[in-house]
């Protein structure tokens, strides 16, 4: 942190501002593409100074948030999180459809305590189906495990950076004083408001899309009904032909059976009566002819 700091006095150490501002605004920049692109942004502030701004700014611009204590594997293994999550949805229906009611008052008082844990921890994520397209954190010392998890997923970090800490870990640091309430409400006010026009952005964007899509969708269907087989036809396998097949042709992918076999005999011999009738009548009128002209003397008859 010593590239950000301008000067210490008393054993205090102060930020230089102008940095600050530098580091901020390259922050926004990439969390205003990032939400562009219609990734969420996962606020993280478990520290009691940072929990109720985390929490407001969060939900403004409907971003997933965890504000009282980060779960080991939250990224990592988001899978066994999605069944907590399914877990406190089912026992949010059997309270609301008063199935407590009808169970032991033991049972009753372990399953609304397990429900009351799932909350605290869940509901800010209950809604991130997928990984985060980013990390906005506060104190990264405290969050140290949000931060390996990023770093090891390849999910980029910005993070309000205090001089206490070691901003090499983080991708976009903001250095700043995270342990000011007045500060982290200033940072988180601003990267709310660049998220919530990203999303006004997106919103666009998709409706555009949407569009795109149904007419795209349109002109298959129109293409399709033009194509559908005629009255009569079965679908199927040569269905789509224009016509019926030529003899003589062979299916696709079938082996060339013309002129071998007993089909190839039976063929030539259809086709040789019509290949020169004229010529076939002249030769037997040919040889006919000597056979009449010839004449047979008989046979002398011998007597005893």
């Amino acid at each position: 942190m010593k590239r950000y700091i301008f000067d210490k006095r008393n054993g205090i150490h102060i930020i230089d501002l102008q940095k600050s501002l530098v580091m901020l605004q390259k922050a926004l920049e990439f969390l205003y593409e990032t939400a562009c692109s219609g990734k969420t942004i996962l606020f993280v502030g478990t520290k009691k100074q940072a929990q109720e701004a985390i929490k407001e700014v969060a939900s403004a611009c409907n971003q997933p948030y965890v504000t009282y204590r980060w779960l080991g594997g939250t990224l990592t293994n988001i899978t066994t999180i999605r069944r907590s999550v399914q877990r406190m949805r089912k026992l949010d229906d059997m309270e609301k459809n008063d199935i407590f009611a009808k169970m032991h008052k033991k049972e009753v008082s372990g399953l609304k305590h397990e429900l009351e844990k799932l909350r605290r921890n869940l509901t800010g994520i209950a809604s991130m189906a997928d990984l985060p397209g980013a990390l906005f954190v506060v104190d990264i010392t405290r969050e140290a495990i949000a931060v390996a998890e990023a770093n090891r997923l390849g999910i980029p970090v910005v993070a309000i950076v205090d001089t206490c800490c070691d901003p090499d870990p983080i991708n976009y640091p903001v250095p700043g004083n995270d342990d000011a309430l007045r500060a982290i409400k200033l940072v988180a006010t601003i990267v709310g408001e660049t998220i919530g026009k990203a999303n006004q952005e997106y919103a666009k964007v998709a409706v555009e899309i949407a569009k795109k899509r149904e007419a795209e969708a349109a002109a298959r269907a129109a293409r399709g009904e033009s194509a559908l087989p005629e009255a009569g036809q079965k679908p199927g396998r040569g269905a789509h032909r224009s016509g019926p097949r030529k003899p003589g042709t062979r299916r696709p992918g079938g082996p060339d059976r013309r002129g071998t076999g007993k089909t190839g005999a039976a063929k030539k011999k259809v086709d040789e009566p019509a290949v020169a009738p004229a010529a076939e009548g002249k030769k037997d009128a040919a040889t006919e002819a000597p056979k009449v002209e010839v004449k047979q003397e008989p046979k002398a008859e011998i007597k005893e």
